[in-house]
């Protein structure tokens, strides 16, 4: 065993920085399909959301399309010009600082979703419990506001806000938060349309 040591030292390294470059966004983030046929586990992932919440997928991906752009490594919203994406903004003003993951959420929330949903060892890092953690939020919104699954305006502004920051009307005079729900909503119908004509397996 001890000859083997020093292949193994090096492979560990070297499978280390494979695994670590899996977390990447997807080539083409405006194409379900083809976001699906790249990752396999997220089309795995988003039809378990489904089949436990009752969420349509596209509403989900869209939602987290629009918390992180499938990065987990920079929280900070896109600026676009003209439907041409051109950099990363800053966190708009009043916004605690985001730290890196699919979702961003408070510490607080994700304790008792990871306490409501079972999901004790579960990480915004990781795709699948992100968009778990979507489909458990939205639920959330369905049961406190009355908001449908298929909502993805009203779901997005629950998602940012929070059911009982929605209910006050906390969003009402953010203009950046109504233009991700805008955006967001026509994301969702996209992805709905190219879902439907997807040949995935």
């Amino acid at each position: 065993m001890g000859r083997f040591l020093p292949q193994l030292l090096a492979v560990v390294p070297a499978a280390l920085l494979i695994a670590g470059c899996t977390a990447t966004p997807p080539a083409e983030p405006d194409n379900l399909c083809s976001i699906f046929q790249e990752k396999d586990s997220w089309y795995v992932a988003a039809h378990a959301v489904h089949n436990k919440y009752g969420v349509p997928i596209p509403t989900a991906m869209a939602i987290l399309y629009q918390d992180s752009r499938f990065d987990p490594e920079d929280p900070r919203p896109m600026q676009w010009f003209l439907f041409i994406p051109y950099g990363r903004a800053e966190i708009p003003q009043g916004l605690p600082d985001l730290p890196p993951g699919y979702v961003h959420v408070s510490p607080e929330l994700w304790e008792r979703y990871a306490d409501e949903a079972g999901a004790m060892f579960a990480s915004p890092e990781d795709f699948a419990d992100a968009l778990d953690f979507i489909g458990w939020h939205m639920q959330l919104a369905h049961q406190v506001n009355g908001i449908a699954y298929g909502d993805t305006y009203n779901q997005l502004l629950n998602f940012h806000e929070g059911v009982q920051g929605f209910a006050a009307g906390s969003y009402e005079n953010k203009d950046w938060l109504i233009k991700a729900a805008q955006g967001a909503a026509r994301r969702a119908e996209t992805y709905r349309s190219q879902l439907l004509k997807c040949d995935l397996y």
